[in-house]
């Protein structure tokens, strides 16, 4: 073989290898490493598409409530219990139609195209509210969800559903924890 062919070739096969590495590095960035689920950016680019072109999309946020004391009571683990847990039982409840993302902490988001795909908002609640059973121990969990239809929205962006969306997560709060709205 020709050097001056693999000398040629050699610039380009470290490009691809080093283009490879970056691919994978970014798409790990975009996962939280934790609960598999998207990261915030990972899900925001994501759901700006399915919000723009999904009339019937429905923007969902969620909230543990009291999660510190979990994490205080019985440690980080467990609480690592409960956040792996939630982000099983959001992604569950989107299936097909939809992915979740954790926003950090003890936030999560999830989009669905069309909510008919899915059990309905008083399973998502049923389901979250769940304990979650770690080391022996049986540790309570809640959570306050909060939604936005697409079509209520004069406008129909992402940011705008978020806001709502943590309009109505607050106003559950205010109700009582464990509440849907």
């Amino acid at each position: 073989m020709d050097t001056h062919v693999i000398a040629a070739g050699l610039p380009a096969l470290g490009w691809a290898l080093h283009g490879g590495v970056l691919l994978r590095r970014l798409a790990t960035a975009r996962r939280d490493p934790l609960t598999g689920l998207h990261t915030r950016a990972g899900w925001t680019a994501r759901a700006e598409r399915v919000i723009a072109k999904s009339p019937n999309a429905l923007v969902i946020l969620v909230d543990l409530d009291n999660f510190k004391a979990i994490n205080d009571t019985h440690g980080h683990a467990a609480g690592d219990a409960v956040l792996t847990a939630t982000a099983r039982r959001l992604g569950t409840w989107c299936g097909r139609h939809g992915f979740g993302a954790r926003l950090g902490g003890d936030e999560f988001a999830a989009i669905v195209t069309d909510p008919e795909h899915t059990t309905g908002l008083r399973a998502l609640q049923a389901s979250l509210d769940q304990p979650v059973t770690y080391a022996g121990c049986t540790l309570p969990v809640s959570a306050s969800v909060g939604h936005c239809h697409r079509d209520h929205l004069p406008v129909p962006t992402l940011t705008d559903a978020l806001s709502a969306a943590d309009s109505s997560m607050y106003a559950a709060k205010g109700h009582g924890r464990r509440n849907t709205r």
